[in-house]
Formats: structure tokens, C-alpha cells, sequence
């Protein structure tokens, strides 16, 4: 069992620099930031971009890994995302993984002016946006032509650091399928509504737990191999509200676990 911290981008680099590293110097895990043009109650506040607050974290800290949660296409192409990702996987040092979500409504998904997509659009677009992902970070050359995306000839040198390319950690109830085929963690904030409450939150998992396991299975995969990042705080309760809450956060993930 490892912990982890999402720290959202909303500091400017002078105050946020201290954030990165104290977390590195505790010890923990991973440390996450949102992948958002702008985020819920927060929109209107204080936001940084995602990619160049990784990149400045990755140069401030040294052990701790680092990751995105979650990118998503609602305004990424996968051939300059890439790229992008290759490099900081380069300045970490092979600390990075990348978070990925098929992307929700809201201000992300409407900023460019893009027409509404359904939740089966979502999801198509989403396997595509992993296929090609994975395409680019594990070849030097990558011509592709899919429904939602395109590449020509892509050049990605040297590649990741880590091979055969970094991870990724997909995100949503119909992730799992993605997960997979292409991942080697799964990262979920629940599947329950936020008003459904704490009880119901936790009730709930150990079912996607048992479908990610059987999605794993049919592609010929081990479970046990798979990572799996819980985000406790989706539940509604602040998991370290309290050492006794904490705990109990603890022992109610670690059951969770495939053996």
C-alpha cells in the first residue's frame, strides 16, 4: 500500500516549488496534478497548465513519481501530447506515468468550440486517443488513420526512458476495457454518484474491482500485475481528516487488492 497526493495547479511555480519538494522529501509515492483547462468552482480562479507545472515539479524533486489525473482528449491531440510526454518522462528521470480518462462535459470539453459528443462517443474516442498514444511512445514512426484521430509519418526520438514506454493508468467505469488492453494501472475516483455518500462509495467497488479482473482475464492478462490508484478523497470524506479515518481508508483499499 503506497500513498499518493494530487496538488492541484493553482500556485504560482515561486509557492507551489515547496509543495512538490516537501512531498518528495516525506516520502510518498506519487504526487498527481489535474489535467483541466480550468476546473468546477475553481474556474475563475488562479489555474496553471498542467505539462509545464510536471515539467518544473520533475526538476525540483528527485525520487517521487509524477503523473497526470487524468489527461484526456477534450483538448489534446495524441501526436504533440506525445512528444510532450516523452519529454517529461526525460526530465524526471523515469518518474512519470500518465493518467488518462475519456474526458467529461463541462468548460474542457466546450472551450474549442467542438460539438457535444455522446457517452458512447466519449468512449470511442478515448480507445482511440490510447491506441494512438501507445502507437507513438513505443515506435520511432507512426502513420495512423482512425475516426477520431490522425497521424503522418510521426517521428518520436529517443523515445521514453522507460521502455518499452511509460505507464499509463486509465481512469473511468468504462476504462477497463482500455486498461486492458493498454495499461498497466488502473486509477478510479468511484463509481457511485458524489450524493450517494461515503457507505455507498466503498459498497460499490469491490464490483468494478471484480470486472477490471475479469477484463484483464479475457485479454490474457494477470490481475495482480496491474496497478490500481484509489482516489479515497472521491468518496466525499477527506481521507487523512483524522489518523483513525485514515486508517480505516487504509485497510478498507488494501481488501480491495487482487492476490
Amino acid at each position: 500500500m503506497r500513498l499518493g497526493v494530487v496538488v492541484l495547479p493553482e500556485l504560482p511555480w515561486a509557492q507551489a516549488r515547496w509543495q512538490w519538494q516537501q512531498l518528495d522529501e516525506w516520502g510518498y509515492h506519487s504526487a498527481w496534478t489535474y489535467d483541466h483547462l480550468a476546473w468546477r468552482s475553481l474556474a475563475d480562479g488562479p489555474w496553471f497548465a498542467t505539462v509545464p507545472t510536471l515539467a518544473a515539479a520533475a526538476l525540483a524533486t528527485s525520487t517521487i513519481r509524477l503523473g497526470t489525473f487524468v489527461a484526456s482528449p477534450n483538448f489534446r491531440h495524441p501526436v504533440p501530447f506525445a512528444k510532450e510526454l516523452m519529454t517529461l518522462d526525460d526530465l524526471s528521470g523515469g518518474r512519470f506515468q500518465l493518467g488518462v480518462g475519456a474526458g467529461g462535459g463541462g468548460f474542457d470539453a466546450a472551450v474549442l468550440g467542438t460539438p457535444d459528443l455522446s457517452p458512447r462517443e466519449r468512449v470511442d474516442r478515448f480507445a482511440e486517443f490510447v491506441e494512438l498514444l501507445d502507437r507513438l511512445l513505443t515506435t520511432p514512426r507512426t502513420s495512423y488513420d482512425g475516426t477520431w484521430f490522425t497521424a503522418r509519418d510521426a517521428r518520436m526520438h529517443p523515445g521514453c526512458v522507460q521502455q518499452p514506454r511509460l505507464p499509463f493508468a486509465a481512469n473511468g467505469p468504462r476504462a477497463m476495457r482500455v486498461v486492458a488492453r493498454h495499461g498497466q494501472a488502473w486509477v478510479t475516483t468511484g463509481v457511485t454518484r458524489p450524493d450517494d455518500g461515503e457507505e455507498a462509495w466503498w459498497a460499490a467497488l469491490p464490483t468494478a474491482v471484480e470486472r477490471l479482473d475479469a477484463a484483464l482475464v479475457e485479454e490474457d492478462r494477470d490481475p495482480a500485475t496491474v496497478q490500481r490508484y484509489l482516489s479515497v478523497d472521491s468518496s466525499g470524506a477527506f481521507g487523512p481528516s483524522s489518523v483513525e479515518h485514515l486508517r480505516d481508508v487504509l485497510g478498507r483499499a488494501a481488501a480491495l487488492r487482487s492476490d
